[in-house]
């Protein structure tokens, strides 16, 4: 058996229940591999192949299961973030200078559907998305809130109208700059698939291709922002449920196209808003776990692997998540009992994650050595347990994270 086989075969095990020959290793990458390489953020922005190259020479020296959150550090995207002006984000190496040279990109959040707004959203979401919230979301975009697209009839004589609205001098160079965007995401997702094959031929097997977000995410997340997105569901119950309704529908087409292309992969979903505290557990059942576990089970149908990403605390949640189909299922914490999870979803889903990140920077090497025993006690008996860090690593001390490699690699062997 190869070693692409062996670590193949090692955490498919875990994944479906089984128990592998040892525990799997799998620490969520963040900008770790790139300032380990000797980068910084700003310059893989910028310079893709930087990137490719810093992921390489990780896999080769840590030598982990599986390689993942590589296609997530935004590498090579730093030109077409300048085309598009996004308001709703900022990166290192970014014109403003507001991030550290090596920080992981940072989500700007406001509600974009303001409260003056939602009768027009309920009426006319289209209308609403055209002529007022992409224009809020980029500077690309502004130009879409001077067409008036939304007024324009589906009949021969408004085609005119339509040529003189896209004929505006904003609008043609907004549209240019659209297809200069399109030429730079097509370059980079042929080097990000040239970078999978490349660490699938030295030895290490890439599953994270598909992608999903429960529908009140969405809303939450792009819509209204955290804190009215909140706020309605005491306020605007009934525009959350007919959107994540429609939304629902969006995503479930998604999964059936994925499917197409991405047999037996894992579809990746961070759930960003159902964490404890959060919402009470009515309020999750009725805005956010029907959905998810609609969506995890159509992966399922569709042969992919539902990877499900738990952002926060999610310890009263675990009761909810045992209500999928067994063996076809992994749920990561970030933060969480990890003993109680095993306790409540060992005979129904693959856990991971759970080991404090911070703890490869801040605690000593007896420390992380202890924690990792502790997780693989409490975890790994009997399989469908993956080790990964409870979220993205970054700084971190060369001798924990060799601790940590070290520790799992013996200490969790069959």
């Amino acid at each position: 058996m190869s070693t692409f086989e062996a670590r193949f075969k090692r955490i498919m095990d875990a994944a479906t229940l089984n128990e592998p020959d040892r525990v799997p290793i799998v620490p969520v990458n963040q900008t770790f591999p790139v300032l380990n390489a000797g980068y910084t953020m700003a310059e893989v922005l910028y310079d893709f192949d930087k990137g490719a190259d810093a992921y390489i020479k990780y896999a080769l020296q840590y030598e982990p299961d599986s390689v993942w959150g590589h296609a997530y550090i935004h590498m090579g995207m730093g030109p077409m973030f300048d085309l598009i002006r996004p308001k709703t984000l900022t990166w290192a190496g970014a014109p403003n200078n507001r991030l550290d040279k090596n920080s992981i990109h940072q989500y700007i959040e406001f509600p974009v559907l303001e409260d003056n707004e939602i009768d027009m959203f309920r009426s006319d979401s289209t209308g609403w998305l055209l002529n007022i919230g992409l224009p809020k979301i980029a500077g690309l975009l502004e130009p879409l809130g001077n067409m008036g697209l939304s007024a324009i009839a589906p009949a021969y004589n408004s085609v005119p109208m339509l040529a003189a609205s896209f004929s505006a001098p904003d609008v043609r160079k907004m549209i240019e700059d659209l297809w200069a965007i399109e030429d730079i995401n097509q370059k980079l997702t042929e080097k990000l698939n040239s970078l999978d094959t490349k660490l699938e031929e030295i030895g290490f097997p890439i599953f994270m291709k598909g992608f999903a977000l429960v529908p009140f995410d969405n809303y939450s997340d792009f819509y209204r922002g955290t804190v009215d997105g909140m706020a309605d569901m005491y306020e605007n119950e009934d525009i959350i449920i007919n959107y994540n309704a429609t939304n629902l529908e969006q995503t479930l087409f998604s999964i059936d196209v994925q499917s197409q292309f991405l047999p037996g992969k894992f579809v990746f979903m961070p759930l960003h808003k159902g964490m404890d505290r959060f919402m009470s557990g009515e309020q999750y059942q009725k805005f956010y776990w029907k959905d998810l576990q609609t969506i995890i089970e159509r992966i399922i149908k569709r042969g992919m692997i539902p990877y499900i990403y738990t952002e926060g605390p999610y310890t009263s949640r675990l009761e909810f998540l045992k209500d999928v189909t067994p063996g076809k299922v992994i749920f990561h914490f970030e933060e969480c009992d990890m003993i109680k999870a095993k306790k409540v979803l060992g005979e129904t889903a693959c856990i991971s994650g759970g080991f404090p990140v911070s703890m490869l920077q801040y605690a000593s090497k007896q420390e992380v050595i202890d924690e990792c025993k502790r997780l693989i006690d409490g975890c790994a008996y009997g399989g469908g347990y993956i080790f990964e860090t409870s979220n993205g690593m970054d700084l971190v001390k060369p001798e924990n994270i060799e601790a940590m490699f070290e520790t799992v690699k013996t200490y969790g062997k069959k």
